[in-house]
């Protein structure tokens, strides 16, 4: 029998950015309605779609190999597991999600001392527990299961809910007065696993072809030719063209450049490529940035 490697992919709101980014690494998943088991193109992996919240607990206890998950809820359920990498990825944005504590707009809490003895809610219990403990507060915390930002302003007297934007809880009239956790997605292994010469190196190739795909995400591909008299002043004058492959053409005195750079100063940098001299510029995708 092959080896194989049991992979847990979170579940829910995370599903879709994460199995994209998985197909950017070159791992092509497909999910059935009609089983819980998706299909990836790789013979060596089994993929298992859970709830990010349990993902750890799994990781920990072994069912899982590894697997991605938020840092929150590894923090929220004591999970003792290897962190293999970091990835900045997210269902809305390339922000962190924050873990924060909400009142009411109009409510008089300023702080969270000024929480003794009230009421909080959340999905987040321990968390919120260790949070409290830490600043000397006694509050009772209750579970959430959902609509946690309607609760604030009828049941409780707070919540702790996870934000990227903030617009959520704006939208309902919250207020932000503290940050409890900033999170992230990990690529967690089993300790087990990780001990495990074939499965390492399966984590970590995964992890690499991860960490490319989302590099990749930010920059773009720049192609243009020049005159090679002019090459020394565009180097010069444009530092964002850091380390470029520079190669002769056929046609005598003209060279190709060839860079990757951050795709957000393309739009400012083109204009200045023209006017240096270059001609036939293209600017493609990328796919993966391994360093």
């Amino acid at each position: 029998m092959s080896k194989k490697l049991r992979f847990g992919l979170p579940k829910g709101s995370l599903q879709d950015a994460t199995i994209e980014k998985m197909a950017k690494a070159g791992y092509n998943i497909q999910i059935s309605s009609r089983s819980y088991i998706p299909y990836v193109d790789d013979d060596e992996l089994e993929i298992r779609l859970i709830r990010a919240q349990e993902i750890s607990r799994y990781v920990e206890h072994g069912y899982l190999d590894c697997g991605i998950t938020g840092y929150d809820w590894i923090i929220e359920n004591g999970s003792k597991v290897h962190e293999v990498g970091e990835f900045l990825f997210s269902k809305v944005s390339r922000r962190p999600a924050r873990w924060v504590l909400c009142v009411p707009e109009d409510s008089p809490v300023k702080s969270v001392k000024d929480l003794e003895g009230k009421h909080i809610a959340t999905e987040v219990v321990n968390l919120t527990k260790k949070y409290l403990k830490k600043h000397g507060v006694t509050a009772e915390v209750e579970f959430s299961w959902g609509a946690t930002e309607v609760k604030a302003h009828e049941l409780v007297d707070a919540i702790v809910e996870v934000t990227e934007t903030g617009s959520s809880l704006r939208a309902n009239k919250l207020r932000i007065v503290d940050e409890l956790l900033s999170s992230t997605p990990r690529l967690i292994a089993n300790y087990a696993a990780w001990k495990d010469s074939w499965k390492r190196k399966k984590i970590e190739t995964l992890s690499m072809l991860l960490k490319g795909a989302l590099e990749a995400e930010a920059k773009v591909g720049l192609k243009m030719n020049i005159a090679e008299k002019n090459l020394k002043s565009l180097l010069k004058n444009l530092p964002a063209l850091r380390n470029p492959t520079i190669s002769n053409l056929s046609l005598k005195g003209w060279v190709a450049v060839e860079t990757i750079i951050d795709e957000h100063v393309v739009r400012e940098l083109i204009p200045q490529l023209k006017a240096a001299g270059a001609e036939g510029i293209i600017e493609y995708p990328l796919n993966k940035v391994v360093y």
